[in-house]
């Protein structure tokens, strides 16, 4: 339910201009509606929609975001189904890297209108997409008027990621975790794992899970990722025999959209872990990069309640945008965000607190 005691913030509108990239499985319309990521270099946004494997990219043309270009990532990177859907849900700027993650989540049917037994039918059917266990990087290289570009190769510097399995390597780093690993068999949005933000220092990468929250408690993992001779990317043991760090913090109930560093505190996007609505927040983790123990957290300060919009106009993604200005792109946006006629996006701008 709303937070009826507190005034609605009010946000600045950013125009995003989308237009049918060359590839025959994307279009604006799935672009605008299904966008669950975003962060910033100079004058190049980049993007992800979830219904692709690519990245999309805008760049500033003097008065507009715009200029709208698709990269397919696999072209660059031998995906287990090929240009399938990553459900990508992460993206991250560190150094001259592009981070990317998939959400390596199960997923459940949909009813889809069909009742009765029919409709059960096809709810008990969960799948298992191997391109969503991507975890990786790519470089980024300037362009030109002041563009930043990803590109497959640079030099000795080329696209690297986690190592393909069957079911994943998180998946199998997880598997005898106390907390974790009893959600492992669990769709996304039935309170399994779901990874839905990325932020990285380095080759140090933190993971945000929408699901599983336990006990309330929302999930950050902590990874530190070496370059294997085979010149692919493996989380090192840095927690006794386990290949990741496990922080545990309260986020009022709530899970993890998307991750953003703002120095060395973490900003936490949050909304519901389920499929049901509720409110979005973001939450200020101060210090973080310097947390060096697994372990649980305290309260978390809000650093933005965000407008109660009902099942629709999930907040997805957040970057920064300047000094001070934040940028948040929603999935299943409300109509007043894709203006009819147009390719438009209308997205966020907002001041945070702390």
């Amino acid at each position: 339910m709303p937070d009826t005691d507190l005034p609605e913030p009010s946000a600045t509108r950013l125009v995003l201009s989308f237009k049918p990239p060359a590839h025959p499985k994307v279009s604006d319309e799935a672009v605008r509606q299904d966008l669950s990521a975003v962060v910033r270099r100079g004058k190049t946004l980049m993007l992800a929609c979830d219904e692709t494997a690519g990245v999309e990219l805008l760049h500033w043309t003097g008065d507009t975001w715009g200029d709208h270009a698709h990269v397919d990532l696999s072209d660059w990177v031998d995906l287990p189904e090929g240009d399938g859907e990553m459900d990508i849900e992460g993206l991250e700027i560190a150094g001259n890297w592009l981070w990317i993650t998939g959400s390596h989540s199960l997923k459940r049917g949909k009813p889809d209108g069909k009742t009765g037994a029919k409709g059960l039918k096809a709810m008990s059917k969960i799948t298992w997409d191997r391109n969503r266990q991507f975890l990786g990087r790519v470089p980024l290289v300037a362009g030109p008027e002041g563009r930043v570009l990803p590109v497959a190769r640079d030099g000795k510097r080329r696209a690297q990621h986690v190592a393909f399995s069957k079911h994943g390597a998180l998946r199998k780093w997880l598997a005898r975790d106390p907390l974790l690993a009893p959600f492992l068999d669990l769709p996304s949005k039935d309170n399994g794992l779901d990874v839905e933000g990325i932020a990285a220092r380095g080759k140090r990468v933190w993971l945000g899970l929408r699901g599983p929250v336990l006990r309330g408690q929302a999930i950050v993992l902590e990874l530190h990722l070496k370059v294997t001779r085979k010149g692919h990317l493996k989380a090192q043991r840095i927690d006794g025999r386990k290949r990741y760090r496990l922080h545990a913090l309260d986020l009022g109930g709530a899970g993890i959209r998307d991750l953003a560093f703002d120095g060395d505190d973490l900003l936490l996007l949050t909304g519901t872990t389920l499929a049901g609505d509720g409110r979005a927040r973001v939450y200020r983790w101060p210090g973080a990069v310097q947390a060096r123990a697994a372990g649980t957290h305290g309260p978390m300060a809000v650093a933005l309640s965000l407008p109660y919009a009902a099942a629709s106009d999930n907040p997805e993604g957040l970057a920064r945008y300047d000094d001070d200005t934040w940028l948040i792109v929603h999935d299943s946006p409300e109509t007043a965000r894709t203006p009819e006629g147009s390719a438009d996006f209308l997205a966020d701008l907002w001041h945070l607190t702390g």
